[in-house]
């Protein structure tokens, strides 16, 4: 069943453009605001990507979300989720620093074990997860978690043969040093089409780091499995593949291959960006579009009160984007590149914050809840994942 909605529902915002100023919200992860105008450009073509747009017919203006179930309650600060080839869902636990299998059929919650070294505290934790391009073979599971000292990306494996509690190897660390904060860690990591990992960091309230390609705050990244450098990055031998992001906390690839990312705002617009090697999304410079041609525009923007975005994953057509203080799922029909129609806004209130969605195959997504993360209301059976059918 839904939560209790403990506030009033949201307008729908249909177009950023036609959208009234808003303030920042420390409620929604996004930060306090410094008064910036909002800003951006239009980029080039992705590399190695369709240049002749996506081959599926553009997606209607009018989609639609039915909730099909809960899948599973009670769940502690949720943050990561990584969809297992033999069923079940892992589940990281930002504050407990856990991860947990859910099984999607019954909901049983087992926990496979806790990660060593994770020191949360405010928006920092254990974060994202990925499985490994070689998943069926390797068994690996990564992690993107916060330590006492910096982010970082570790692998360890998973044996769900072994009890309760003890199915996580020692981790290995692939990657570390990331700038570390209490807010925007940034946290999300995937495995691209390309069996690369890219990584979305924060500039943890640091803003001249997202501008500075010598520091891993605030970008993109992007790595071998084994986390170095990924070879053909637009930097030589960096690790760096977009930059000037201010908290990336959503990656999902369409069908041509083209990566997405959402993005906090600070005073005036949330984003979502189509990423392209090498390019410059402009923060602290800009926020939102039209900031000229050095920088690259978002190609959907919403004032904070009206996001404040987690996870996205592509289905049918669109982007589906989870929203924090926005409390709501928005859908972005694409049309190759860019947006075929306005945002449209589903679930206003209903579940309160949510934090991550995944692809989960054909029509359907996985949706995972927030409200237990410090700052939401939780109710009875907070946190949850939910199973939605989309068109």
């Amino acid at each position: 069943m839904p939560r209790p909605a403990v506030r009033p529902a949201l307008a729908l915002a249909a177009c950023a453009a036609l959208l009234l100023t808003a303030g920042c919200s420390s409620s929604g992860d996004g930060g306090p605001g410094d008064g910036r105008s909002p800003s951006g450009r239009s980029g080039r073509g992705t590399p190695g990507a369709s240049a002749s747009g996506t081959a599926n017919a553009v997606p209607p203006a009018e989609g639609s979300v039915r909730v099909l179930r809960t899948v599973a309650r009670n769940l502690k600060s949720p943050w990561g989720l990584a969809p297992l080839p033999e069923g079940g869902l892992l589940v990281s636990s930002r504050d407990e620093g856990t991860i947990t299998r859910v099984d999607p059929d019954t909901g049983r919650k087992t926990r496979a074990g806790e990660v060593p070294g994770v020191a949360p505290a405010g928006e920092g934790g254990l974060l994202g997860l990925a499985l490994s391009p070689d998943y069926a073979s390797d068994h690996m599971v990564y992690a993107y978690f916060t330590t006492a000292s910096d982010n970082r990306v570790a692998r360890m494996i998973y044996d769900e043969k072994k009890p309760a509690g003890e199915q996580l190897g020692a981790p290995d660390t692939v990657f570390k040093g990331i700038p570390k904060g209490t807010n925007h860690n940034g946290g999300r990591i995937a495995f691209g089409p390309d069996g690369l990992l890219y990584v979305g960091t924060g500039e943890t309230y640091r803003t001249e780091l997202a501008q500075d390609r010598k520091s891993t705050g605030g970008k993109i990244l992007r790595l071998t499995p084994e986390g170095e450098p990924a070879p053909g990055n637009p930097f030589g031998d960096s690790p760096v593949y977009s930059s000037g992001h201010r908290n990336v906390q959503g990656l999902a690839w369409d069908t041509d291959k083209r990566l997405w990312a959402s993005e906090f705002g600070q005073d005036t617009w949330d984003e979502l960006n189509q990423i392209v090697a090498g390019d410059d999304y402009g923060w602290p410079d800009a926020e939102g579009k039209g900031g000229g041609s050095a920088f690259h525009d978002p190609v959907a923007q919403w004032h904070t009160s009206d996001a404040s975005p987690s996870g996205i994953a592509y289905a049918k057509g669109s982007v589906w984007m989870a929203g924090l203080r926005g409390e709501r799922l928005w859908r972005v029909p694409l049309d190759g590149a860019e947006a075929a129609h306005d945002p449209q806004a589903f679930l206003e209130g209903k579940y309160g914050r949510l934090r991550t969605v995944v692809a989960a195959g054909g029509d359907r997504l996985w949706l995972v809840t927030s409200e237990t993360d410090g700052r939401g209301t939780p109710g009875k059976g907070d946190d949850r994942i939910l199973e939605l059918a989309v068109s």
